[in-house]
């Protein structure tokens, strides 16, 4: 296992970070707490997860009912100084007009709510989970910062936000004396790579830690979809995950099947091929690996260290 500071910070994450969506919502409290106790048993140090991860978010009005907080505070007990926890605050928890945002008003009755679930007395990363084009920033910015100041938060980042968000964030922060975003949290993977024209450099440049998320495409690129009519019944295209049918491209078919032809040479799976190259971009602090099985904790830990040469990451650049 690799660890790196994130951001400009003296805080040491592993390179691999274990994403909490599916905990409570897709697999039961016996398996999610085995697998969190797998993944710091292995050395991952990192865990994410947020308010709207939860049986919620297959509801026809989507909205959080923090499951997988509540199991996350529960397995924690005992190890909770053992890992950085991070999570995130914004999107829809209920109907009502206040139940989502980055007002004021909704981030500290929130925290309030998920410091109870959690168990815990402070939240190492505290993210926003989408930008709030309804709030001013100046008003998020100086309630994340009072969280600081009360000892209720560590630190603050921000999810799904463009690199002239964080910029515009940062100014502001400058201009206010408040606590500054110190990571971001994109989706990158071999099929999605569009961060590479701003986000990443814009991220190098200011020194703010990059945490990935979806590094197999939401599955795509665990190699178990062959064609878009070829949906395994257990899979998360069968269970209704849109998001995931999004990548379901002539294109990206024939990507993927370059893609495995790769891994066999190199001796390893699709999944832990796809994984690696995210982990080998110098962009990246960790990728957010979403386990729902024990072994997506082992496959990962196996390649977390595997350096990749110039001329297989130039092969993938061609590919591309």
């Amino acid at each position: 296992m690799q660890y790196r500071k994130l951001g400009t910070t003296g805080l040491e994450v592993s390179n691999l970070c274990l994403g909490t969506m599916a905990f409570g919502r897709w697999i039961d409290e016996k398996a999610s707490a085995a697998i969190l106790h797998s993944a710091i048993d292995n050395g991952i140090n990192f865990i994410d997860t947020a308010n709207y991860y939860g049986k919620g978010q297959d509801e026809e009005f989507r909205y959080g009912t923090g499951e997988s907080e509540e199991i996350i505070g529960r397995a924690l007990k005992g190890k909770r100084d053992d890992v950085v926890l991070a999570t995130k605050v914004g999107i829809a928890v209920g109907k009502g007009k206040n139940d989502k945002g980055l007002s004021r008003t909704h981030i500290m009755r929130e925290v309030d709510n998920q410091l109870r679930r959690l168990q815990t007395d402070y939240i190492d990363l505290y993210q926003v989970h989408l930008f709030d084009h309804h709030t001013p920033m100046e008003e998020t910015l100086r309630t994340l910062d009072d969280l600081v100041r009360q000892g209720e938060v560590r630190y603050i980042g921000c999810s799904n936000y463009a690199a002239w968000q964080i910029a515009k964030s940062h100014h502001i922060s400058d201009k206010m004396n408040l606590e500054k975003f110190i990571s971001v949290q994109p989706q990158y993977n071999l099929l999605s790579r569009e961060i590479e024209q701003e986000l990443l450099p814009f991220s190098q440049s200011e020194g703010v830690g990059v945490m990935v998320y979806s590094p197999l495409a939401r599955g795509m690129l665990s190699g178990k979809y062959k064609t878009s009519n070829d949906v395994p019944p257990e899979s998360r295209a069968a269970h209704g995950e849109k998001l995931l049918r999004n990548y379901f491209t002539d294109r990206n078919f024939q990507l993927v099947e370059q893609y495995r032809k790769l891994a066999e040479k190199n001796e390893v799976s699709l999944s832990q091929f796809a994984l690696s190259w995210v982990l080998n971009q110098p962009a990246v602090t960790s990728s957010i690996i979403g386990a729902s099985k024990l072994h997506h904790v082992t496959d990962a830990v196996e390649i977390s260290d595997w350096t990749w040469s110039e001329e297989l990451l130039n092969t993938l650049n061609s590919l591309y």
